[in-house]
């Protein structure tokens, strides 16, 4: 039997948008489970929620480093490979900043959660589900329009969390007398703001593509 040389040079495409798609549906995961760690009313539930969440950030490192792996393996890649880098590394911190999230809220023993946080956990679900909705239609690129439309509405989402971040912080310092509370709100408030800083990164890449492949 021959060897087919330009077999082997064949572009495996298919994978990254598999790889995509995992990455953002665990996402969506993830951010389900901190939704309600943050509007539960019990304790226990917190705690297993917590692990929940730890456990889901493990799952997308692994997404992510098979991703590295394919990109280092692959001879052809469907875009840039800093383009799929990027997007995987953007993909792979909201994760991280969720999964940061949820460790202060255990450590600092934040019990009550303020309604900045619930809004904040929520926006970063809204987020996850509009970039998953996005690289599904990065299959075949006939829906172009969908994705730029996700783009604007997660751009829309992460001003909506800059402006609750900075009113939760203001009412924080003027309300919370005792620093260490001070200091233990908004580390959690930071993640999870950042988290929705990551999701306008990954949207970004994503407009990046669009315009390279248009």
């Amino acid at each position: 039997m021959g060897f087919n040389i330009f077999h082997f040079f064949q572009p495996k495409d298919k994978i990254f948008f598999v790889l995509f798609e995992k990455a953002t549906a665990n996402l969506i995961d993830i951010s389900k489970a901190l939704v309600e760690m943050v509007t539960t009313t019990s304790l226990d539930r917190r705690k297993e929620l917590i692990r929940e969440i730890e456990r889901l950030e493990h799952v997308g490192d692994s997404i992510t480093h098979e991703t590295f792996h394919e990109l280092s393996a692959n001879f052809i890649t469907p875009y840039d490979r800093e383009d799929i880098h990027s997007l995987i590394s953007a993909i792979d911190d909201i994760a991280d900043y969720v999964h940061g999230s949820s460790k202060r809220i255990e450590l600092y023993k934040v019990e009550t959660m303020t309604p900045a946080i619930i809004k904040l956990a929520e926006l970063i679900e809204k987020c996850s589900e509009e970039l998953h909705n996005a690289v599904c239609e990065l299959k075949n690129m006939k829906n172009i329009n969908k994705i730029k439309e996700a783009c604007v509405r997660i751009n829309s989402i992460e001003n909506h969390a800059d402006d609750i971040f900075d009113m939760a912080i203001a009412k924080l310092f003027e309300e919370e007398k005792n620093a260490i509370e001070i200091i233990k709100m908004k580390e959690v408030l930071l993640a999870l703001e950042t988290a929705t800083d990551m999701c306008e990164d990954a949207a970004n890449v994503l407009e990046s593509i669009l315009v390279k492949n248009a």
